[in-house]
């Protein structure tokens, strides 16, 4: 028996992989959290496929289901939001079907911390200004271990992604700010990116809650901080070695070497 966690993407159908659609495309039984995933991916689906929403269900009747459809002989693909790796709450689901002796393939998808900054234009490892992304959350019921408070990560002072924070603005403010970041922070918000209704909303550290409150944002959100988020920087003078005409690399020597 084996499962199959597939990664959708952010939010656009077309941003699965290859593999995961093919797998789509195979699939008996698919699973997939159906707040979170777009239905279109289900366009692929063969017909006669039976598509199970999981949203109300806990973790146990979720898997149980999984169990007997694999049992039954039938191909089962767990349909995940963005990249399964990133908060992604499969590793409790592995325990409980490894137990049962099922075979699991993880195919990754593009997580929505990339998709957040395609949308934004941004580049989150700007040469000479940051070379460091720091993914994370704002403590809220769910606690964070001690040495990834975040104003311990802030202290890097690197750019920073925050997945499952849009009600907790105020903290990630207090947090930031406490660390040092100067209240004129750039800071992009990205409301469902690649979804038909994503919404770009440009602010700073200082105004963050305020914007994202004036703009109704307060769930499927990423929130992108640092100086990368700069809406100018494209005009500023940050760039790599790699184009460089006088830097020497393995595929062309550099004009003055």
């Amino acid at each position: 028996m084996k499962l199959y966690i597939v990664g959708a993407g952010p939010g656009a159908s077309d941003l699965i992989t290859v593999r995961g659609r093919r797998l789509l495309e195979e699939a008996d039984v698919i699973l997939y959290a159906d707040s979170l995933v777009s239905e279109e991916h289900f366009k692929a689906a063969k017909k006669g496929a039976e598509i199970v929403k999981t949203a109300g269900m806990h973790l146990e009747e979720m898997v149980e289901i999984m169990k007997k459809r694999l049992s039954e002989g039938k191909k089962v693909v767990r349909l995940h939001t963005g990249d399964p790796a990133v908060y992604g709450a499969i590793m409790e689901q592995m325990v409980l079907l490894k137990e049962a002796g099922v075979e699991i393939e993880i195919v990754p998808g593009v997580s929505s911390v990339f998709a957040a900054a395609a949308s934004a234009q941004a580049e989150l490892t700007i040469p000479d200004l940051t070379q460091t992304v720091i993914l994370t959350r704002a403590e809220g019921r769910t606690p964070v271990p001690e040495r990834e408070q975040l104003a311990k990560l802030a202290a890097h002072h690197c750019t920073m992604a925050f997945f499952l924070s849009a009600t907790l603005t105020k903290k990630v403010m207090k947090e930031l700010i406490g660390a040092g970041w100067a209240p004129e922070t750039p800071a992009a918000v990205i409301y469902k990116a690649t979804w038909p209704d994503e919404k770009i909303v440009r602010t700073t550290i200082g105004k963050l809650d305020e914007d994202m409150r004036a703009n109704s944002i307060r769930k499927q959100a990423m929130i992108l901080a640092g100086w990368a988020l700069d809406p100018d920087i494209h005009e500023k003078n940050f760039r790599s070695k790699l184009y460089d005409k006088e830097f020497t690399h393995g595929y062309r020597r550099g004009v003055n070497s």
